[in-house]
């Protein structure tokens, strides 16, 4: 009896800490997620619908990539793959986080847990000293869940009501997030900076090439994504100590 209300208080310890490094997060999710919501109303969807989205997909890159090939009335299967590449670092993530977990941690807090793996999650989750307790993770979704959709209903409303050349000033401010994310890597390392060049140029090739420019922006999205990320991995191989002090 005193071992399980020791465990009972040890998890919500645990659950109030999560809830508490998971404010800065969903504050920062409700501002980021309000340009994602932006793009959403651009590729058409309601408040509800881009609600929904975010809720049960929590990804910029990956939402943004969905509502791009949305927009393009891309199929599905195109929608469903594109998701897939752009999450993928998530399947990645899972994996190390999965060695944090005590070796008797159930299956249902695994999976739980491994619903919302973003970038900012992982990192307050794999930097926990010792074992990870799910509860901490659970608290920490508390805040960030509803702030990230909470936000792109709210980009979506505002999309609704605010004048078309506002609208439009608003949606550069997704470009400007992910500017963000690729600029400190880009000049920290030199593969890095070298690939999102050739992003570019090859995004804006393929928009005229004859062949590229009769697929879909999806199907050229795909095929950019999957090309270039490969080539870098054949010429850019990273070993583990310098995965390492990137990293650092």
């Amino acid at each position: 009896m005193e071992i399980q209300t020791s465990a009972l208080g040890g998890h919500r310890r645990a659950l109030a800490e999560g809830f508490r490094d998971g404010i800065p997060i969903g504050l920062g999710y409700l501002a980021v997620a309000f340009s994602l919501g932006i793009a959403a109303k651009k590729a058409g969807l309601n408040a509800f619908q881009g609600f929904l989205i975010s809720l049960l997909n929590n990804a910029s890159a990956g939402e943004y990539a969905a509502f791009t090939v949305i927009a393009a009335d891309a199929s599905y299967w195109e929608m469903a793959l594109i998701t897939l590449i752009t999450n993928a670092r998530y399947l990645l993530m899972s994996c190390s986080l999965s060695q944090k977990f005590s070796p008797d941690t159930p299956m249902l807090h695994r999976l739980l847990v491994g619903f919302d793996v973003t970038d900012e999650l992982f990192g307050i989750a794999i930097s926990r000293p010792g074992y990870l307790d799910p509860f901490y993770s659970y608290g920490a979704f508390l805040p960030a869940l509803p702030g990230w959709a909470v936000g792109t209903a709210l980009g979506i409303a505002a999309g609704s009501i605010l004048p078309a050349r506002i609208v439009s000033a608003l949606s550069v401010a997704l470009f400007g997030m992910f500017l963000a994310i690729i600029i400190p890597p880009a000049r920290k390392n030199r593969a890095v900076c070298l690939c999102v060049l050739a992003s570019f140029a090859a995004s804006g090739l393929s928009a005229v090439l004859p062949w590229l420019r009769t697929l879909s922006g999806g199907t050229r999205t795909i095929l950019l994504t999957v090309v270039i990320a490969s080539a870098a991995a054949l010429l850019f191989p990273i070993s583990d100590r310098e995965d390492a002090e990137y990293d650092a």
